[in-house]
């Protein structure tokens, strides 16, 4: 899908690659750009920037996704776009999880997902063609050491993504996953953890990757080349590729282990 003169919405779009992605889409001629965000401050920033709305949301509940919808026709005529791109790293580990912080982090990385597409999809069949981009992460594809529930709903999103690909794909709907490693967000101020293995990216970076992504309706989109090997790996061996996660999770251990409990 050619990105000039469509109309966008982008969620998460207050900082990080939500910002990138707005500032990206207004550079390459979209006709309008809805930003989304629970921050409502950083999304009227955001859409100062590149002339669009600022709507508040909290992508995990369906009535704030239907509102954005709602608010992005009025301003805008309609929506070709949707990047469903909000998402949260979650409480790490995986006994300290209480049934509250999985309720949160499935509510915002896969939950958010469904909700857009259910509620945007039928006008974007009617008017014969769409474009979804939901944001993943590598972890997505792979796994994420140390923290079982953003593991758990990045596959559970590229899952999805796949799915509505799947089933719509021949009625004119595109869909792109986006799956990268560490990007230079807010969510890795404290440093990029073992998702850094092969850099630190910026998100306008990653923001170009997505767009030539949705013009070549590619649905993978991963700015770390090195990902596409991992998978292939992966799918090649499962067992295999297991035992040298499980190798680096040892590491990862010995890593957070204090020196005085060594």
């Amino acid at each position: 899908m050619k990105i000039n003169n469509k109309r966008v919405v982008v969620t998460g779009a207050a900082s990080g690659i939500g910002k990138a992605l707005c500032e990206e889409f207004h550079a390459s001629g979209a006709s309008s750009i809805v930003c989304v965000d629970m921050n409502l401050n950083g999304a009227e920033e955001a859409a100062k920037s590149v002339n669009g709305l600022a709507v508040s949301a909290d992508v995990s509940k369906e009535s704030d996704i239907i509102n954005v919808i709602q608010k992005a026709n009025e301003f805008s005529g309609g929506i070709d776009i949707f990047c469903s791109n909000a998402g949260i790293g979650g409480k790490p580990g995986f006994f300290e999880a209480d049934t509250s912080d999985w309720d949160m982090i499935w509510g915002v990385n896969v939950q958010s997902h469904i909700h857009a597409a259910k509620h945007v999809l039928p006008q974007m069949i009617e008017q014969g063609e769409g474009y979804l981009m939901n944001t993943s992460s590598a972890a997505g594809l792979l796994t994420q050491l140390g923290a079982a529930g953003y593991a758990v709903t990045k596959a559970a999103a590229v899952s999805f993504a796949e799915w509505i690909k799947i089933t719509y794909g021949n009625k004119g709907i595109g869909v792109s996953c986006l799956c990268p490693q560490a990007v230079r967000t807010a969510m890795t101020a404290n440093g990029p953890g073992v998702a850094g293995v092969d850099g630190m990216m910026e998100a306008d970076i990653v923001a170009k990757d997505v767009l030539n992504a949705i013009e070549e309706e590619r649905f993978l989109v991963t700015p770390h080349s090195e990902v596409l090997e991992y998978v292939k790996r992966k799918g090649n061996d499962r067992d295999r590729w297991i035992s040298g996660m499980q190798r680096l999770q040892t590491q990862y251990e010995d890593f957070l282990t204090p020196m005085e409990d060594k």
